[in-house]
């Protein structure tokens, strides 16, 4: 098993920045896809972005546009994910995941572990 847990949430002006954080505990973090997803009031989870095992293949949500940047560190067991150019819109609860699968997946029922969230808010 894995444990995460997020940080770097907060409150910042729409065209700001944020970096999140996941540190992971437990096992190899490295043995693992990461993922991260967020969750709006009233609004289903959403996928945002995944990064493989090793090698550092990135998959983005469209509506990302190029403002995000997911990447990983397995050496400090920590996972990352870089957001500019925040939007309103991005308001959300974000949300780090584990998966034990080897190859992409946007589906959060393929995540088998999750951190306890982070609330990011964007002011217009």
């Amino acid at each position: 098993q894995v444990q995460l847990v997020e940080s770097g949430g907060g409150l910042v002006q729409a065209g700001g920045s944020l970096r999140l954080s996941c540190a992971a505990s437990g096992r190899t973090f490295g043995d693992y896809l990461m993922g991260w997803f967020r969750q709006a009031p009233g609004k289903e989870r959403e996928f945002v972005a995944a990064i493989s095992r090793n090698y550092g293949n990135t998959f983005y949500a469209d509506f990302v546009k190029g403002r995000f940047i997911i990447s990983r560190d397995n050496a400090k067991r920590t996972g990352y994910l870089q957001m500019n150019s925040l939007e309103p819109e991005d308001t959300a609860v974000y949300y780090c995941a584990a998966s034990d699968r080897w190859f992409f997946t946007k589906s959060s029922t393929d995540y088998d572990y999750w951190g306890q969230g982070t609330q990011v808010t964007v002011s217009a």
